[in-house]
């Protein structure tokens, strides 16, 4: 069982691409909630430049637009051509690289992936208006949704789907911490108090982002607090956008890849280093010593795995 690096490397970066629209039309979900909340909940915010932060493109935003508007925001992250991580563009170069590898692919990988490219060129000859938004978003949910069901329903369980995992995973965990970490910097004005309506009506807005506001209820059964919201998000295995399940993920298929290859690396021994790190914390150490300390130090651990992953088996 041998798969060509360009194969691999093809696979992963597909996974990562549609998983990357899929976060993205959640930040903009996430924004467009909160811009509609009443103004007596805090007045002016600053959701839709949390969007762009999350999205961890600010400086470029800046470069190409001269003020920070909603429709900029939607435009930018949504339809723009001069941004490579765009929902457009992230579509389309998923799209591209799985022509490339068509014969890597099931059918039904590949009827979703084209299916969405040729939809997503209908969305952006439009118009988009904000009250378009929701229907739009709905879409690349949609899409992410049955490009990953046929891979889990009809991918053979070898070394090509556990490099489409692999990519899958390493996206999903970057993007869970970046929500974490904007929220809890950039969203809530600087006048507004911790614990208020403002900060309560937004972090539930951060749950349904990432389809978490049910499962919240169903592990807490209280009101919405920040610690519990970060404690579903980062420690909770059973949570399937939490940087737990991520690594509990990543490590479960990087030991497959490594049985199946007969040798292990760099990127097994991060993995698990991760994971067992995330299963023996506590969520008060956490904040006692910072959260966003601890999502920049997540994200950087994250990048190196990523890079790790690449040298030693998509070079």
């Amino acid at each position: 069982m041998t798969l060509l690096s360009r194969t691999a490397d093809n696979l992963f970066w597909i996974a990562r691409y549609v998983e990357r629209a899929e976060n993205l039309a959640r930040i903009l979900d996430a924004a467009y909630r909160l811009s509609s909340l009443p103004t007596a909940y805090g007045g002016q915010t600053t959701e839709w430049e949390s969007a762009v932060a999350t999205a961890g493109c600010a400086n470029a935003f800046a470069q190409a637009y001269p003020k920070l508007t909603p429709k900029a925001v939607v435009e930018y992250l949504a339809f723009s051509s001069d941004n490579p991580s765009s929902i457009r563009q992230c579509i389309e170069t998923a799209r591209a690289s799985a022509r490339a590898e068509r014969t890597a692919l099931t059918p039904e990988m590949w009827d979703a992936i084209n299916g969405s490219y040729l939809e997503m060129q209908t969305w952006a000859t439009r118009r988009v208006t904000l009250a378009d938004l929701p229907r739009f978003i709905a879409f690349v949910k949609e899409a992410s949704l049955r490009f990953d069901g046929s891979a889990q329903r009809t991918m053979l369980r070898n070394d090509a789907f556990w490099f489409e995992r692999l990519g899958l995973f390493v996206e999903r965990a970057d993007n869970t911490a970046r929500i974490l970490d904007v929220k809890y910097h950039v969203l809530l004005p600087d006048h507004a108090l911790v614990g208020g309506g403002l900060d309560y009506y937004q972090w539930a807005a951060i749950l349904r982002s990432v389809s978490a506001l049910t499962s919240y209820r169903w592990v807490y059964r209280s009101g919405v607090k920040p610690w519990l919201v970060a404690d579903l998000l980062i420690l909770k295995e059973a949570m399937p956008r939490s940087l737990a399940n991520c690594y509990g993920s990543l490590s479960f298929y990087l030991d497959e890849i490594s049985n199946a290859y007969g040798r292990q690396g760099p990127s097994q021994r991060l993995a698990r280093a991760m994971h067992a790190r995330l299963r023996n914390a506590r969520i008060e150490a956490i904040f006692q010593d910072g959260l966003h300390e601890f999502v920049q130090n997540f994200l950087e651990e994250n990048n190196r795995l990523g890079a790790a992953i690449a040298e030693q088996y998509l070079i």
